[in-house]
């Protein structure tokens, strides 16, 4: 099985298990405007996520570093808008979304060192924390 379908089914297992019980997650309270703002920022980072997957199965190292850094590490921050949106978010979601951010910057330097196996193992980091804040958050 290659990883993009991998990824493709854990995602959907994660999101069947999710409607499967009863929410439980923290509803967080945005204003409109920044609701579908965290949402097309959310929406950004599945699909880098994705773009990264297909090129890690290229082996085009060097690429998903730049794509990691330029839209989910620390330098995607101001482009996010995450200093205005943090002030709205809970204390562990804020926790959560900055390890994501710093995970993926580290993915990032580790990818550029060519390693596609430990460049794998640090995307997983980047994942754990998406995966952390959407098991303990809701916007809607």
């Amino acid at each position: 099985m290659n990883y993009r379908m991998l990824a493709s089914l854990i995602l959907l297992s994660l999101f069947a298990s999710a409607h499967a019980a009863e929410d439980t997650r923290q509803r967080v309270e945005l204003p409109e405007m920044m609701q579908h703002h965290m949402m097309a920022n959310m929406r950004d980072h599945l699909a880098a996520i994705n773009e990264i997957l297909s090129l890690l199965g290229e082996g085009k190292l060097d690429e998903a570093a730049d794509v990691a850094e330029s839209r989910l590490g620390m330098s995607a921050l101001e482009k996010h808008g995450a200093r205005h949106m943090a002030k709205f978010m809970p204390e562990g979601m804020q926790k959560a979304g900055t390890a994501m951010h710093h995970a993926a910057s580290r993915f990032a330097r580790t990818a550029q060192e060519g390693d596609a196996a430990a460049a794998y193992r640090a995307l997983t980091d980047v994942t754990t924390a998406c995966v952390a804040c959407h098991a303990g958050y809701r916007i809607r």
